[in-house]
């Protein structure tokens, strides 16, 4: 297999960078120009997954509304949302949630990660 080009890698460090940073309107604009709204990182990171980690419900509606996986777990088995929960962001949660995220995805799942902290308001949220 061949290494990938070094212009691309770096577009894909700024892209992952933005969702870090909850640059929404320039990220979705990338996606929007071809961008694979489910790219990964090398530890299986979405760009949904690093945006709900670091808080930032915006871009993670922008991407979910993109077509992004709200299910797609990284190579530890962790879910957007169980990272959002373990962050204690409700907003991000609901984001989330009504963009298709399942509360039981992922080890440990949202509810379980919910249930370890004693997040009562978290864990009624992600209850049917």
């Amino acid at each position: 297999m061949s290494e990938p080009d070094p212009e691309l890698v770096e577009l894909w460090s700024r892209v992952f960078q933005m969702a870090r940073e909850g640059r929404t309107e320039t990220l979705a604009a990338y996606v929007d120009a071809g961008i694979a709204v489910n790219l990964t990182n090398d530890r299986g990171d979405t760009l949904v997954m690093l945006a709900a980690y670091h808080g930032h419900a915006d871009t993670v509606k922008a991407l979910l509304d993109r077509g992004a996986d709200p299910n797609r777990l990284n190579d530890r088995g962790q879910s957007p949302l169980a990272g959002a929960v373990f962050k204690n962001d409700p907003d991000v949660v609901k984001a989330l949630l009504a963009g298709g995220a399942d509360p039981d995805a992922g080890t440990p799942s949202a509810v379980d990660t919910a249930r370890m902290f004693g997040n009562t308001e978290l864990l009624t949220l992600l209850q049917p």
